[in-house]
């Protein structure tokens, strides 16, 4: 069984930023297109960034320019550099393989707000 373990999330000002990682519990993650999603309250989760296995990336429109994902596959760890955070960030963050092979981890709560 994979398992997805999110962390780095927290409370942060409009502005500000955040690091997020996702450790991946399966030795087959340097070979696998990984993404973030994200949850805000009420609505349906999305992807934000997805990366690829030789590091080709994508972002929503959203974030681009704002969110950098990478990789370090030695470690079989995620990551999400979010800058310039505005308060529609807001969500819970969630890593998976894209597409989504496994079930959801408990994910990391961001929340913009002054």
């Amino acid at each position: 069984q994979v398992q997805l373990v999110e962390s780095g999330g927290g409370l942060v000002q409009p502005g500000g930023s955040l690091r997020l990682s996702c450790v991946v519990s399966r030795t087959i993650f340097s070979i696998t297109t990984m993404g973030w999603y994200r949850q805000a309250p009420g609505k349906e989760r999305e992807l934000v960034a997805r990366i690829t296995g030789g590091g080709s990336t994508n972002y929503a429109d959203s974030v681009k320019g704002r969110f950098t994902i990478s990789r370090d596959n030695a470690k079989n760890t995620l990551y999400l550099q979010m800058n310039s955070l505005k308060p529609e960030d807001t969500a819970g963050y969630f890593c998976n393989t894209h597409p989504r092979m496994y079930m959801w981890g408990k994910g990391t709560l961001v929340t913009v707000s002054s």
